[in-house]
């Protein structure tokens, strides 16, 4: 299990929120805003070799924030938030290690193939990493895009898991429902994901203690990578940064 570190990007500031309150024309639930700047992060992410992370842009006028993040940690990082098969090189050359996508590739609720495969064309699988961040309904787990607000006909199983993977290289999952709440994780998603994801792929959401982190690696099989947000003492939390790092990176 692989810590990746996160640098949620709102206005223009570092900030941790509740996943599923953000819509437009109203300010999201907050939980933590930093006084560091996104490369602060980014360079403490680079001290420790941690790859993979990923700087995500909640909504506009953040452009410049994951620039700065990107530049001060290149190739360390993946960058998500209005990328299109228009920009996907541009944030490319900024600096990302990968570009991730959700709403670009989902059109009127259903699964746009046209556009997956111009993203594909143009920058290749292995530059391109799906965000299917889902929640539940009527028992099932479907993708949400527009801010988390919308679902989509996608549901998040074994076949949708094997279809898109041969189009990306790794799928970024929020449960949604849970995300930023700190009330403990969605482990009957993290065991759908273990169990049928057959690409690397890393979860978040609910993640509050290190019991949460042990039983996110026995219940993944070992196979599910772990971000943490709101919980890190780095945005307000309890779980402290370095005794994460070393706990993921003893198992």
């Amino acid at each position: 299990m692989k810590f990746r570190p996160c640098i949620d990007l709102h206005n223009g500031k570092v900030k941790q929120i509740v996943g599923g309150s953000l819509a437009d024309g109203q300010e999201p639930e907050t939980n933590f805003v930093s006084e560091q700047s996104p490369a602060w992060y980014a360079e403490l992410y680079k001290s420790d070799g941690l790859t993979g992370g990923h700087v995500i842009k909640l909504g506009s006028g953040n452009d410049e924030a994951a620039r700065e993040a990107l530049a001060a940690w290149p190739g360390g990082l993946q960058v998500g938030g209005g990328i299109t098969a228009d920009n996907a090189a541009e944030w490319l050359e900024a600096g990302a290690a990968q570009v991730i996508v959700t709403s670009t590739i989902f059109r009127n609720g259903r699964l746009d193939s046209d556009r997956l495969n111009q993203l594909v064309t143009k920058i290749g699988k292995e530059r391109l990493v799906l965000d299917l961040s889902c929640r539940k309904k009527d028992g099932q787990y479907f993708v949400v895009t527009d801010r988390w607000q919308t679902f989509t006909e996608i549901a998040v199983d074994a076949g949708s898991l094997s279809q898109l993977s041969e189009s990306c290289c790794e799928f970024l999952v929020h449960g949604v429902d849970v995300e930023g709440k700190q009330q403990g994780m969605d482990e009957e998603l993290i065991q759908l994901l273990a169990a049928h994801s057959p690409i690397p792929c890393v979860y978040a959401g609910g993640v509050r203690s290190f019991d949460d982190l042990a039983r996110l690696d026995g219940v993944g099989q070992g196979r599910i990578d772990v971000t943490i947000g709101s919980a890190l003492d780095l945005f307000g939390g309890s779980m402290p940064y370095r005794d994460v790092v070393g706990f993921c990176r003893s198992n």
